[in-house]
C-alpha cells in the first residue's frame, strides 16, 4: 500500500511550483505588447504632426534686372533712417496726479481711446458746486419772472386810469417804479443764471480734462510715467513733474529721411521711384518712391534732407530703424519702376492655375506662419527664373512647397530661408 501511495505521489503534478513561471512569462508579454503599441502610437502621431502642419521653403520676390545699366539700376545711394510724420508725447491739459495708466508700450490704441486718468477729487467737487450754483440761479429767475409777471396787469391798468384822470401822475410814476424795479430784478436773475451756467461748463471741461485721450490711432512706443506721479503740460523744476504720459506713434505715417549731399541733389526730384534696404533686413528691397526734397541745405554737413516713402507697409518696419535708399532716377520709373518690369521668382515657387486666367499663375505669399493665395499675371520663364508682371511686389516672401496642401490661411513651418 505504501509503495502504490508512492508512485501515486510521483506523478502528481506541483500546481504551486509552476504556477509562477507561468506567472512571469504572461506579465513579460503583457510589458512587450504594451511597448509595441506605445512605438505605434508614437509613430502615428510623428507622421500626424509632420502631415498637418506643411513646411515650405522661402523665395523672396527680387525686381527684374533689365541690363542695360540703366532701367532699374540707382543713379544715387544715401543713408538715413526710419521717422515718424505723426508723432506725439501724450499729456494731460492740467496739472495733477496720476490716478490709472491703462496703456503698455507696443499696445495699439485707437483716437479718443482712454490712456490714463488723473485724480479728479477736486475737478469732481468744483462740478459739484458749479451744478449748485446754477440750481440756485434758476430758481431766483423764476422767483424774479413772477414778480415782474405780477406787475406788468397793475401798472398797464394803472396807465389807463391815469389816462382817464382817476388817478394821479405821482401814482402812475410810482407804479412805473415799482415795473422798472421787477424788470431790472428779472434781468440781473437772467444775468446770473448764465453766468453760473458758464461756470459750470468750465468746471465739466476741467473735470473732463482729467481724463487723458489719444489724440490719433497709433502705438504707444514708451510708457513715461507711473500711478501717483505728478504729471504738467509745463516743465518743471527739480525733476519730480513728469510733461508726457506715453509716446504715441501712428504707423502709417512712416518714411525714410536721408541726407543726399548737395553736389548731386539735382539726381533726385519728387515722385521718383527708389528701393529701400533696412539694416535689420540687407536682403529685403523694399519698392519707395520720392515725397520730397526738403528746400533747404545743412550748412555744417553740406547735404540736402530728402523724404521718401514706402510704397507698401510692413510691420517689420520700425521707427529709427537704419535704412540705405537707392534712388532709381527717370529710367527706373519708366522702365524699372513700371509694371511690366516686376520680379523674378524660382519656378518652383508658380504653380500653374487654368482657373486663374490666361497667363496666370498662382503663389502663395507668407505672412509669419500663414500663407496668402494670390493670383498673379506671369511673364517670360528663362534660366534667370519665372518673371511675375503684376500681382506682386519686389521683397515679398513667397512660399515653395507642397501646393496640394496649401491653401488661402494655412499655417506652414519655414524649413529653409
Amino acid at each position: 500500500m505504501t509503495d502504490k501511495s508512492d508512485l501515486l505521489r510521483q506523478l502528481r503534478i506541483d500546481r504551486d511550483k509552476r504556477a509562477p513561471e507561468e506567472t512571469g512569462l504572461r506579465r513579460r508579454w503583457w510589458m512587450a505588447g504594451i511597448i509595441a503599441l506605445l512605438i505605434v502610437a508614437g509613430a502615428g502621431s510623428l507622421v500626424w504632426l509632420r502631415s498637418g502642419v506643411p513646411q515650405v521653403k522661402l523665395a523672396i520676390a527680387r525686381p527684374v534686372s533689365t541690363g542695360t545699366g540703366t532701367a532699374g539700376a540707382s543713379i544715387l545711394d544715401a543713408s538715413g533712417y526710419v521717422v515718424a510724420r505723426r508723432q506725439a508725447t501724450v499729456s494731460a491739459k492740467i496739472t495733477g496726479k496720476l490716478d490709472q495708466v491703462f496703456i503698455e508700450e507696443g499696445q495699439h490704441v485707437k483716437e479718443n481711446e482712454i490712456v490714463a486718468k488723473l485724480d479728479d477729487t477736486n475737478a469732481a467737487a468744483a462740478l459739484l458746486q458749479a451744478k449748485a450754483g446754477v440750481t440756485q440761479a434758476e430758481a431766483t429767475l423764476a422767483q424774479a419772472k413772477a414778480a415782474a409777471d405780477d406787475i406788468v396787469p397793475i401798472y398797464r391798468r394803472n396807465q389807463q386810469l391815469a389816462a382817464a384822470g382817476v388817478i394821479s401822475k405821482e401814482a402812475l410814476d410810482s407804479s412805473k417804479a415799482d415795473y422798472d424795479a421787477k424788470q431790472t430784478d428779472l434781468a440781473v436773475a437772467q444775468g446770473n443764471l448764465a453766468v453760473r451756467r458758464a461756470a459750470l461748463a468750465v468746471a465739466q471741461r476741467e473735470e473732463d480734462d482729467t481724463i487723458v485721450r489719444a489724440p490719433f490711432t497709433g502705438v504707444v512706443t514708451t510708457k513715461n510715467a507711473q500711478p501717483g506721479e505728478i504729471v504738467s503740460p509745463l516743465s518743471a523744476g527739480g525733476g519730480f513733474t513728469r510733461t508726457g504720459i506715453c509716446t504715441l506713434v501712428d504707423m502709417d505715417s512712416l518714411e525714410v529721411e536721408v541726407d543726399v549731399s548737395e553736389n548731386f541733389i539735382g539726381r533726385v526730384h519728387a515722385n521718383e521711384p527708389a528701393v529701400l534696404k533696412l539694416n535689420a533686413y540687407p536682403d529685403w528691397q523694399i519698392p519707395a518712391y520720392v515725397i520730397a526734397v526738403i528746400p533747404t541745405a545743412d550748412r555744417s554737413k553740406a547735404t540736402v534732407k530728402v523724404r521718401v516713402g514706402f510704397k507698401s507697409r510692413d510691420s517689420r518696419i520700425l521707427p529709427e530703424m537704419g535704412a540705405r535708399v537707392s534712388f532709381l532716377g527717370e529710367a527706373g520709373k519708366s522702365a524699372g519702376g513700371s509694371s511690366e518690369a516686376g520680379v523674378v521668382l524660382p519656378p518652383e515657387a508658380v504653380r500653374q492655375s487654368a482657373d486663374a486666367g490666361q497667363n496666370a499663375g498662382v503663389v502663395f505669399v507668407l505672412h509669419d506662419d500663414t500663407v496668402e493665395r494670390r493670383v498673379v499675371k506671369l511673364g517670360a520663364r528663362n534660366d534667370d527664373g519665372q518673371t511675375v508682371l503684376s500681382g506682386l511686389a519686389p521683397g515679398e516672401r513667397v512660399a515653395i512647397g507642397d501646393f496640394s496642401k496649401l491653401a488661402d490661411g494655412v499655417h506652414v513651418k519655414v524649413v529653409e530661408r
